[in-house]
Formats: structure tokens, sequence, C-alpha cells
């Protein structure tokens, strides 16, 4: 009987604390160790006034655009302390976590892509081609692409933004990393998001980044696969999307080497 595929080896998840534990026990399903190091921290965004303005008069909307699962959870956390959903109020959004977390949340006919999971595949789809003279509304953190927002409004939608998280970089030591690294036991990295990327560059200061040059690291889309490339990280994997796609593309990786 062959070993499971991720046997002994130990695999970074630098998704936000308390979000790690769908992909951590994908990990183990495979025989590898799961190492918990957290690169992005959710918190509310700094004032929540005007995304709670708008969610006083979300019937005015005809759409509300999700760009993440902690888009989904704060906005409709928020939401429900308030008021009910309004019943014609359609729902969308980019990714596979996404939508299951809208799902969870009690949206049944939520729009969403059905392969290419970005605001580009979002784009792609019918109901976001005709939207002249649509209101929709964008659960996000603060900053964030603008891609989603602009391509509407050219396209005839009046957009408004609701910031309902902030993003920061973690004050986490990453000793117990470079520990692994020591042991030569550190064998994988995912990464979820280019700021995720970005954070944990900077959380493994001049000491560590040898460690992310040298270890192979697995991302879920172009857009982080090609910031790590810019890194200098010598071997960079783009799996397919979600917890899954990065678990088989690091089965795949490990079963060739």
């Amino acid at each position: 009987m062959s070993a499971p595929a991720l046997a002994g080896r130990h695999v970074v998840v630098t998704r936000p604390a308390g979000q790690a534990d769908h992909m951590a026990a994908l990990i183990r399903a495979a025989g590898g160790e799961p190492v918990l190091f957290p690169a992005l921290e959710i918190s509310d965004a700094a004032d929540l006034r005007p995304v709670i303005a708008l969610i006083d008069r979300l019937e005015s909307f005809h759409l509300a655009i999700f760009v993440s699962a902690n888009a989904v959870n704060k906005a409709l956390a928020l939401v429900r302390a308030r008021r009910d959903w309004p019943p014609g109020l359609r729902v969308a959004t980019v990714g596979r976590g996404s939508e299951r977390a809208l799902q969870r949340g009690g949206f049944t006919a939520v729009i969403a892509p059905g392969e290419r999971f970005d605001s580009e595949g979002l784009l792609d789809l019918p109901e976001l081609k005709q939207v002249k003279g649509r209101r929709v509304i964008i659960f996000r953190g603060e900053g964030g692409r603008e891609l989603l927002g602009e391509t509407l409004t050219v396209r005839g939608a009046t957009v408004e933004y609701a910031e309902c998280y902030r993003r920061s970089r973690p004050n986490t030591d990453p000793a117990p990393l470079l520990a692994l690294r020591a042991r030569g036991a550190l064998d994988a990295l995912t990464v979820t998001s280019s700021e995720g990327l970005a954070n944990l560059h900077a959380m493994l200061g001049e000491t560590g980044r040898q460690c992310l040059r040298e270890t192979p690291l697995f991302a879920p889309h172009e857009r982080i696969a090609a910031a790590a490339r810019a890194l200098q990280v010598r071997t960079v994997v783009q799996t397919d999307p979600g917890d899954e796609g990065l678990v088989a593309g690091m089965a795949g990786f490990f079963a060739k080497v």
C-alpha cells in the first residue's frame, strides 16, 4: 500500500487565524503536517458607520457582491444585527470559499464563476455584463482591487463600496518556521493572497528570506505566483483554486520529487 501523498511533509498554512481548519484537515488527510502561520490578520473596519449606513438602505440595490469569505462573514454579521436581507437583492461572489460562506448564511442562488475564481471570472458571467442602470454594492475590505467597481461602472452600473473589515500584518515570531528549516523539515509554503505573501516576506525578516526563496511555494492564482517569482522564490507552483486545488497541487508535485 502506497504512503499518503504528503506523508511526513510539513506544510505552512498562511490563512488568517480561524480560517485554516479546512486546509489543515485536507493536509492531514493526505498524510502531511500543517504548520499554522497566519500572514494576515482580519479585524473590523476602523469606522463602521459608512457600511452601516449602506446596510440601512440595502433594498435600494439590485446586486450585492462579496469579494471574499471575510467580506461575507463580516458583512452578514453587521446586516443581521440590524435587519433582514431584502428578498429581491441578489448576491454574487468570486470564489468557492466565499460561495460556501454565502450558502452557509442561507443563500441558495449565488452568482459565482464556475471556472476562473477571481474578479475577472465573475465579470465574464452574463449577470455581470448587463448591468446598465443597476445599483451594485460591493462588500470588501479597506482598499483592495478596483477592477470590479471600475468595470461595472463602465458597463453602466452605479457602484458603492461597503468596507466592512481591514487586513493587517500579524505580529508573529517566525522562529518556529526557521527552526523547521534548520532541521530540514520545512517542505512547502501555501499562500492564498498577494498581500499575505508580502506580509510573509516582511515577517520572515532578512534572516528568514532565504527560507522563503528556497522552500517550494504553492499558490492558487497567477497573480500570487508572479509576486512570488518577483521575490526570487525558486520553486513556485500554481495550483487549481481553493484548498482542494492547493493540496492536490502539492500532492502532484511531491509525487515527482
